[in-house]
């Protein structure tokens, strides 16, 4: 931290390139290799002149702690030629500056407090999104969706956590109790319940980010190919007339409304003592039950293929080669049960109305709330609710195995239950409960003693 760090901040070979640089010898560094010395400049201002035999340029200079890693810092704007970049890197680094480490300027960043972990994180996902879902993903976690919903979780907690490390300080007095059981234990349910409906947009928020998996499942020849190609508007997969023409699963994405489908060609399901193409099927079957939406594919005559799937899968139901049996293009096929419709992937008559059903079977961002995108952050959220559940029990919950017994787990224990639910949410933004916070939090709420 006391040393200054440089880094091309853009990729070379654009009209403009960016050189960015930060620490506490920021001004100085740049006043020994610029046309003009900026000890004293403001800060948000933009400064043009010249870096020796080198290019024409712009500064803009920050001032410590308003900049994005809360020092001194400064771009530099050039040509985005290669060597004009690294000629630049290179005059910084002789006057003192060391080079960055990959991701060292968010580092620095949440090191001084301008972001936590979880919105440094979503720095990433945001320059790695791919479409509208993912942008807005990232783009509400950095605007500190998630810090905020923890941050008032953790207040909660905080407040019960240092109402029982009192009653464990005047342990010598066992009649006196600071906590009211009864009001803990809906406190504590109800934190329960909203850290559970955190963890359980996991599933959709990691679809959005990662892409929905939709498996093409059928038997050998019904299109399954020619729907692949169709979707994705190239020749990805082989199509012939011959049986067990696809052995292995082909993946493929395309982006329906803002949002990533990948889509997996799978080998037809049937019988067969060919072994290489026994393993395809049964890697087929596998990429089907591992899928978010299946599209299970038919011709006519032909019977769905008999494939064990999960409860919680969308399973779009298709009939193919329907060529003289569809309406016209532009009016939608005819339906009939769960999920039904007729398509021709060779003409592509159908695959408007298809590709409106994936967007529907799509899971939804609700408006105003925060989704999990992260696996960390998923971890951390059911580890809180281990220890949040065992806080319950020994309250002696509706649900727990104390509450028939009328019997409760002792101060200490459960202190230590939410000791470590703190520690969990904690983990996710990367701020640790002190003894000093809690200490400060007894005493800004109670006076003791007086």
């Amino acid at each position: 931290m006391s040393q200054t760090i440089c880094a091309i901040a853009t990729a070379a070979g654009g009209a403009i390139g960016i050189v960015r640089i930060s620490g506490p010898r920021t001004l100085e560094i740049l006043s020994n290799v610029f046309s003009h010395n900026l000890s004293d400049a403001l800060p948000y201002t933009i400064h043009y002149g010249h870096i020796e035999d080198i290019d024409d340029v712009l500064v803009s200079v920050f001032r410590a702690p308003h900049s994005y890693t809360g020092e001194d810092a400064a771009e530099i704007s050039c040509h985005g030629s290669r060597y004009i970049l690294n000629k630049v890197l290179e005059r910084l680094v002789e006057q003192g500056a060391r080079l960055a480490a990959p991701g060292e300027f968010t580092q620095r960043a949440f090191l001084n407090g301008k972001m936590d972990l979880s919105q440094a994180e979503a720095v990433a996902d945001l320059i790695a999104s791919t479409n509208r879902a993912t942008h807005d993903l990232a783009l509400s976690q950095l605007r500190g969706g998630i810090s905020s919903e923890l941050s008032r979780l953790r207040d909660q907690l905080l407040r019960l956590t240092s109402l029982l490390e009192l009653e464990l300080d005047f342990s010598d007095h066992e009649e006196l109790e600071f906590a009211d059981r009864t009001e803990l234990l809906a406190l504590a349910e109800t934190i329960d319940g909203r850290v559970r409906q955190l963890a359980d947009t996991f599933q959709a928020g990691n679809a959005l980010k990662n892409g929905i998996p939709v498996a093409i499942i059928g038997a050998p020849n019904v299109g399954k190919s020619t729907l692949l190609n169709a979707l994705v508007g190239e020749e990805r997969a082989i199509v012939s007339d011959i049986q067990g023409t696809t052995r292995d699963a082909i993946e493929d994405e395309i982006q329906l409304s803002g949002i990533t489908f990948r889509f997996i060609d799978t080998a037809g399901i049937r019988h067969t003592d060919d072994q290489i193409e026994t393993l395809g099927i049964e890697r087929s079957i596998a990429a089907a039950q591992r899928a978010q939406i299946v599209l299970l594919m038919t011709e006519p005559g032909v019977p769905y293929p008999d494939i064990p799937l999960r409860e919680d899968q969308t399973v779009i139901r298709i009939i193919n080669k329907c060529e003289d049996s569809c309406k016209p293009e532009g009016s939608p096929p005819s339906r009939e049960g769960l999920g039904v419709g007729l398509i021709s992937a060779k003409y592509g008559v159908g695959l408007d109305d298809l590709r409106h059903r994936l967007i529907d079977a799509a899971p939804k961002l609700p408006d105003g709330d925060v989704i999990v995108t992260s696996a960390r952050h998923y971890e951390a959220l059911c580890r809180a609710h281990d220890s949040l559940t065992r806080v319950i029990a020994g309250l002696g919950g509706n649900n727990s195995q104390f509450s028939i017994l009328n019997f409760q787990l002792s101060t200490d224990l459960i202190a230590e239950d939410l000791r470590l639910t703190l520690d969990a949410l904690a983990d996710i933004t990367g701020g640790a409960i002190t003894p000093q916070e809690t200490l400060n939090n007894i005493f800004s709420h109670f006076c003791v003693g007086k």
